[in-house]
């Protein structure tokens, strides 16, 4: 049985930055990871990390975070987001010095560019593959450290006794069997949720809020969980995200008549709800990067017209690429404080799993990076300084959790779980996507309910040792139920429209409702409130 002082689950930016840290304070850490670092959704994190530097235009932390307070619509707390944005220049500079290949300007400053929602040009960037560069950057730096990486692990469940964890339980994927490890302190750096909108994100599979889910069930408090984002410029029919670089960089945003509609910079809520209308209406909606001249792209935004090549079969240099709003990016997760604990002692929570605050109702893009950055720093000294004051907690066992996995194994295979897998994402994004109301919220949340009465039904046909993806996707589909019922009943709970949460019945931003939405899981039920957001 492996221990450690802290166990960071989750290999993408937020855990290798948190790992990063905690290892420099001479904490023992291990990583784990349901897959390799190199394929976490960090990677998919194209147009840039913002941090007033000012290298292009004037700029300051104030203005960054007077930005990121208008999007977050007095969902955030001011303290927090001032945190961020000050310590933005120095997590750069960091980035910078262990190695990041940010793209230069003549006089070899770190290049910045604009994105949407932002008074000054802010986003520092690496062509259009920042986020890849970044995660990079940081695995070279965790293998330079030698930090232990046991990838291809699926959490199962955490180890908490006495609201104080312990430890969790992984199954080996590669092996087959369960494994637990000892902690003094946990980190969950899972990612988000918005995968679950499947067939309708930009998202991996990997982003189904596992960490979330198991997190609530083990008796963590999520918080505005109803706010999902949804990014304005997909690849029609197939959710493969062009970057807001491409906006940032002048591309326009027009329908079949080559009429422009809308702002292409406002703030990602306002950009999708104009290509939703404009596609009710009947229309067609491109991005239009021609202009922009071959050279341009290649040399800045090339991984855009590699992907319209790849996935479309079209050429932005010479034709419009056709393009559709969909899942990106969940603003909500587990509460934590300002120390990224949340409400079990000793579980910490950094990144998209987590909701620490600065996001409010709708993020800034590029602000999710700084995030994971600055935070998962943050998080990797609290975390150990809480480990430092804990004994190494006792053997455990994982007996209940074997019989769990056999519980399941043994359900019988009478309804495809796939179908249903597939249902549920267009569900959510009918009923709970860009515009909902009390009516399709409802529909969807009976027929969710509905679906989880159906899962002793839903058994897998694999019951093999190795590589068992049957199993891994079954585990993942259940959570995403769970997180489904949460959503929708947020989403219901909260009769107003503020950021990337609209609905019609309800279409003004409403006083009584400018606090943050609570859910805990207390006996299967799901209980919502509401309180004053956090300082």
């Amino acid at each position: 049985m492996l221990q450690c002082d802290v166990l960071v689950i989750g290999s993408g930016g937020a855990g290798l930055a948190t790992a990063l840290l905690a290892s420099e304070k001479n904490a023992n850490v291990i990583v784990v990871g349901e897959t390799y670092p190199t394929r976490s959704q960090t990677c998919m994190a194209q147009g840039g990390i913002n941090a007033a530097l000012g290298n292009i235009s004037a700029d300051s932390p104030a203005q960054h975070s007077i930005d990121t307070l208008k999007a977050a619509a007095g969902l955030a707390s001011e303290q927090m987001v001032k945190r961020l944005c000050e310590s933005a220049p120095e997590t750069i500079f960091w980035l910078d010095a262990i190695g990041v290949p940010f793209s230069r300007t003549p006089d070899n400053k770190i290049a910045q560019r604009r994105l949407g929602g932002t008074a000054n040009t802010r986003a520092c960037y690496s062509q259009d593959y920042t986020g890849l560069k970044i995660l990079h950057t940081l695995y070279d730096q965790l293998l330079a450290h030698k930090i232990p990486c046991l990838n291809e692990r699926f959490l199962l469940e955490l180890a908490v006794d006495d609201n104080t964890v312990k430890g969790a339980y992984f199954y080996n994927i590669r092996e087959g069997k369960i494994e637990t490890i000892l902690a003094k302190s946990v980190v969950l750096a899972t990612g988000g949720y918005s995968g679950i909108y499947h067939g309708y994100t930009t998202n991996t599979r990997q982003s189904s809020g596992d960490g979330i889910a198991v997190a609530l069930q083990a008796g963590a408090v999520l918080s505005n969980m109803e706010f999902i984002q949804f990014h304005p410029t997909a690849l029609k029919g197939s959710g493969i995200l062009i970057s807001e670089s491409a906006r940032g960089a002048g591309g326009t945003l027009i329908n079949q008549n080559g009429e422009r509609f809308t702002d292409e910079l406002a703030p990602r809520d306002q950009v999708s709800r104009a290509i939703w209308q404009e596609l009710s209406k009947g229309n067609q909606v491109y991005l239009d990067i021609r202009h922009l001249g071959e050279s341009f792209i290649d040399e800045y935004i090339p991984q855009e017209r590699k992907l319209c090549l790849t996935y479309a079969g079209i050429d932005p240099v010479h034709e419009p690429i056709p393009i559709a709003p969909v899942a990106h990016y969940s603003m909500g997760g587990i509460s934590v404080d300002q120390n990224h604990m949340s409400t079990i002692r000793g579980l910490f929570a950094v990144g998209e799993c987590a909701n620490a605050r600065v996001h409010g109702a709708n993020r800034l893009g590029g602000n999710s990076l700084m995030e994971i950055i600055a935070f998962g720093r943050e998080c990797g000294i609290t975390a150990t300084n809480y480990a430092q004051q804990c004994a190494m907690p006792q053997s455990l066992s994982d007996k209940h959790v074997s019989n769990h996995l056999q519980q399941l194994l043994d359900l019988p295979h009478k309804q495809n779980f796939y179908d249903i897998r597939t249902e549920t994402g267009t569900l959510l994004y009918q009923k709970a996507g860009i515009i909902r109301d009390k009516e399709s919220l409802s529909i969807a949340k009976e027929t969710i309910e509905s679906y989880v009465a159906q899962l002793p039904r839903m058994g897998i046909l694999d019951h093999g040792n190795i590589y068992n993806t049957n199993l891994i996707e079954r585990l993942k589909f259940e959570n995403s139920l769970l997180l489904a019922r949460v959503i929708l009943e947020a989403a219901l709970f909260r009769e107003e429209s503020r950021g990337a949460h609209f609905r019609t019945d309800f279409p003004t931003q409403r006083s009584e409702y400018e606090k943050e939405s609570l859910t805990l899981l207390e006996k299967e039920n799901i209980n919502t409130r509401f309180q004053e957001v956090a300082s």
